[in-house]
């Protein structure tokens, strides 16, 4: 019996899709996408997945003027223009933050991401990427802006490896208080800069063109119909870009915060999954809500039964307040409205390359 023409095609639609999703590699934990409320209501939202139990995670409070150093050999030397909030890894990363003007910066694991090599003629000073979060929140208000500096590349990104021996392969996204955002990416040894409003979701492996590219495909069947249920890359990718689109758009900010939260969740990877040897997918540790607009940095810890928040409008930012820490590594029952938490605590230094 000859199959009718749709089923031909539905057929070669599949097969198309699954060669694609073949060639992805099933890799890279963490996802973050951005909600567009009403009344300027907006709230960026991470997961952070990593195969290790215990991140050594706390948030610091870093005030304007503050003096920085990448801590390299030829070091990029800053003072930050604006106060922030951070979430660390291993008290030597900036993974995750937002600054008082309301950016946000999300570095995710990204395999394929490849830097500029050390080449005799680059005098540039060198970053690292633990410290390319905390850069871009001292430095920059909106995205437009960071856009515009970064891409001169006046200094070298260079890679760390994890304290886990894990390569520290991150890609970065941004978004700011309009909704705009932007995504960095090193592959190649070349810096790719995707910026538009549009670019709501990022998650990890593949690059970012081909996640736009199988989310396309995925718009074509439509969510209401099916959407992919793994916790590969690039199915959270597709679930987050339905939910956070399709989830109720509101002004107000207990809903708009808690339909981001809903959306991470939907994305999050469960307690007790590890795939050997992909350290990308792997439990989520973490989850991180910020609201842009009234300036609250939300923070929850899978094994805590609460989540906490900060009020940035609440906090001292001015110069030299100096540098305060909320302490949650060892401390997984902190939870509700801890702005006055943070105590006073000296700096640590940005993990570098061993070589």
């Amino acid at each position: 019996m000859t199959k009718p023409r749709f089923l031909k095609a539905a057929g070669s639609v599949l097969a198309t899709a699954a060669l694609a999703f073949a060639a992805v590699q099933t890799a890279s934990a963490c996802s973050r996408a951005v909600y567009f409320g009403l009344e300027g209501q907006t709230v960026t939202g991470r997961t952070m997945d990593w195969f290790e139990a215990d991140l050594g995670s706390n948030i610091w409070l870093y005030p304007r003027g503050l003096e920085r150093n990448s801590n390299t050999a030829t070091p990029v030397v800053w003072t930050s223009k604006y106060g922030s909030l951070v979430t660390t890894l291993y008290e030597g990363a900036a993974a995750d933050g937002m600054n008082e003007k309301g950016l946000v910066a999300n570095l995710l694991y990204l395999p394929e991401s490849d830097y500029p090599p050390a080449t005799p003629g680059d005098t540039r000073p060198t970053l690292p990427n633990s410290a390319w979060v905390q850069y871009v929140l001292d430095n920059y208000a909106t995205v437009a802006e960071a856009v515009a500096d970064l891409r001169q590349e006046k200094f070298r990104m260079v890679a760390i490896t994890a304290p886990t021996g894990e390569p520290g392969t991150v890609h970065l996204s941004i978004s700011d208080a309009s909704g705009d955002s932007a995504i960095f990416e090193y592959l190649k040894g070349k810096l790719v800069i995707h910026h538009d409003r549009k670019y709501q979701v990022m998650t990890n492996s593949p690059t970012f063109d081909q996640q736009i590219a199988l989310n396309s495909y995925w718009k074509t069947i439509g969510g209401q119909t099916m959407l992919p249920g793994t916790n590969r890359a690039s199915d959270r990718f597709v679930r987050a870009s339905y939910y956070i689109n399709e989830a109720k758009q509101s002004a107000d900010p207990r809903t708009a915060v808690a339909t981001v939260f809903s959306v991470m969740r939907n994305v999050s990877v469960p307690i007790g999954i590890k795939i050997p040897g992909q350290p990308n997918i792997a439990d989520t540790l973490w989850l991180t809500v910020a609201d842009q607009k009234n300036r609250v940095y939300y923070y929850q810890d899978t094994k805590s039964p609460s989540v906490l928040w900060a009020d940035m409008k609440r906090l001292d930012f001015s110069k030299g307040s100096g540098p305060r820490r909320l302490k949650l590594a060892g401390n997984p029952d902190v939870g509700g409205d801890q702005t006055a938490g943070f105590k006073p605590a000296p700096l640590f230094k940005f993990m570098i390359p061993h070589s």
